[in-house]
């Protein structure tokens, strides 16, 4: 490992540790629930498997290589190859935010998309929110059920299970998983007194076509 990417990888470790405490505290995750992890040069760090995330630290970081293997110590997540599947197949996702929050996983419990009820549905990419298949965590069914349901989009829900959100940095990541939580909340609701009335497509394509230029980007 050169010089360089050691450095790389001292700076990214505490910052993903933190990123892992902040999805406790904004409510994504409690417990060992949930992953997040950040690109590196060659490969990525993930957070570990079976640790409390309220209380992860740089050194509990895991780093991992694009083909699989773990560099170093520590056993990374279960969910590690859904993670290492993302960004083989999206060049511009820079970080992963898996979440077990909890209107998405009871959306995902239905087995249910996210139709375009509200204009926000598209931060994710598209004119809805699909729900991946289910498969058994930390196989590589499940990995090839979430890249289905991410093609063309940032974000998805995984049947009976959860969320995933990728984005150009952590805190894009971050911020795009909780608004999945939120707008899975709010369908849930809305569904509750009544059928949605949704969007169309020529209104979804309008904002989409807005969110080109939306705001800042990691």
């Amino acid at each position: 490992m050169s010089k360089t990417t050691t450095l790389c990888m001292t700076n990214l470790r505490p910052t993903l540790a933190g990123a892992a405490r902040e999805s406790v505290h904004c409510g994504l995750n409690q417990g060992s629930s949930g992953n997040l992890s950040v690109r590196s040069r060659g490969g990525f760090l993930i957070t570990p498997s079976g640790e409390n995330m309220a209380s992860l630290t740089a050194d509990d970081m895991v780093e991992m290589t694009l083909g699989g293997e773990v560099e170093g110590n520590g056993r990374p997540s279960s969910e590690w190859r859904f993670h290492r599947d993302i960004y083989a197949t999206f060049p511009e996702a820079a970080a992963v935010v898996h979440a077990h929050s909890p209107f998405a996983v009871a959306l995902a419990c239905l087995r249910r998309d996210i139709p375009p009820f509200h204009y926000m549905v598209a931060m994710a990419g598209g004119t809805d929110i699909r729900c991946a298949a289910y498969a058994t965590f930390g196989s590589q069914a499940l990995s090839d059920a979430v890249l289905a349901a991410l093609r063309e989009r940032r974000a998805c829900l995984m049947a009976n299970h959860g969320l995933v959100a990728w984005g150009r940095g952590l805190s894009a990541a971050l911020a795009l998983a909780n608004e999945v939580e939120a707008l899975c909340g709010q369908y849930l609701r809305a569904c509750q007194i009544g059928e949605p009335i949704l969007l169309s497509d020529a209104e979804m394509r309008e904002v989409l076509e807005k969110f080109k230029d939306y705001g800042s980007r990691d």
